[in-house]
């Protein structure tokens, strides 16, 4: 199910002017804050209504501007997830998922709750209260519950937000099986780059209202133009098969012709994995390094090298099928002569790869 997205909208400080189409899968918005990310979700939810434009979910039409539709909200038939999980605190957590097969369309089956319960791994929680369950508990229970209104899209405003980085870790696997084996298209807003990498199918990068860029993780997470959180936030997402696990603690992983080795994966061998390598851990060198601790010494080619406005450089470069991308300094771009077509040598330590960034 196609979600079209067509709208203008004026604030005080920028005009937000947007045209996106975002397929079926997990498509991000992904941009710093203020840059119209919870705006854009918002006008498809119906809680804000655009100066002008058009918003569909397949051919059925939210809002047209020129026709004068602009359907309310209840009738949407979208699910949405909020930073906070917005439970109904003297619910049980089955009596808070039920409530949400209360909105299913009328006339169409609603989805059992058992099978729900079980996918986001909340069988054995369901007598409980939210108040007993942990922040990553409550939002399994939150997405469950969206699910279960029978929606044709999901929403999901920074839902990962308001949790610690363990309890982030333990719901990520979650949002993975939702994308892969719920059926349903979600729409996800974030600033963080390892849960881009990690979920999305789709990316629309955002800058000041306007969309700069719209791919695949891959291709928008390698390209050094888009730069939405600044260059210390950029990194590059790599498709990983695990081919062996090591007696030392190490996974070897093929990425596209690519070996890297990594601290322990608890995923079998033959599994594809996303493996997220942030800009600032790739060192680069005009000549295989010799006598180094680093264990992943990758042959590559410089594509593009985008200059920044303080003393620092993004390379983008291509190893093997992979687009990698390094942080490095305009003095040592000088230093070593870089530029596109020079062959270098990545360099990355196997344990600056966080384990939550190589999963998926």
């Amino acid at each position: 199910m196609t979600l079209s997205l067509r709208i203008t909208q004026a604030f005080d400080d920028f005009t937000l002017d947007a045209d996106i189409t975002a397929p079926d899968g997990l498509t991000v918005l992904f941009g710093r804050s203020g840059s119209g990310k919870s705006t854009l979700i918002n006008a498809v939810a119906g809680l804000m209504r655009p100066d002008s434009g058009r918003i569909a979910i397949g051919d059925r039409v939210l809002f047209d501007s020129a026709r004068g539709i602009n359907v309310p909200v209840h009738k949407r038939r979208l699910g949405y997830v909020f930073q906070d999980s917005r439970l109904f605190p003297h619910l049980t957590v089955a009596q808070n998922l039920r409530f949400g097969q209360w909105f299913a369309p009328r006339g169409q089956i609603r989805a059992p709750l058992e099978p729900v319960a079980e996918m986001l791994g909340l069988t054995h929680l369901l007598t409980r209260r939210p108040a007993t369950l942990s922040g990553g508990e409550n939002s399994r229970v939150a997405l469950g519950r969206a699910l279960l209104a029978g929606p044709e899209l999901i929403l999901a405003d920074e839902p990962l937000a308001a949790l610690d980085e363990a309890r982030k870790a333990d719901i990520l696997p979650y949002f993975e099986r939702l994308r892969d084996e719920a059926g349903v298209p979600i729409l996800y807003v974030s600033h963080s780059p390892a849960e881009v990498a990690r979920l999305a199918t789709t990316v629309v990068a955002l800058d000041a209202g306007r969309v700069i860029r719209i791919g695949q993780a891959a291709e928008v997470l390698s390209d050094p133009a888009v730069t939405p959180l600044g260059a210390r936030a950029t990194g590059a997402m790599l498709e990983a098969t695990v081919v062996a696990h090591h007696a030392d603690g190490l996974s070897e992983l093929d990425a596209k012709g690519v070996r890297l080795l990594l601290p322990r994966v608890p995923r079998d061998i033959g599994v594809t994995l996303r493996v997220h390598v942030e800009s600032q851990d790739v060192m680069l060198a005009t000549q295989r390094p010799e006598g180094i601790s680093a264990l992943n010494i990758l042959p590559a080619e410089i594509r593009e090298i985008r200059m920044g406005a303080g003393p620092g450089a993004l390379v983008q470069l291509c190893a093997g099928r992979n687009l990698i991308l390094s942080r490095v300094t305009r003095r040592s771009v000088q230093a070593l002569g870089l530029e596109p077509g020079k062959q270098v040598w990545a360099v990355l330590k196997a344990v600056s790869v966080a384990k939550e960034n190589a999963a998926g």
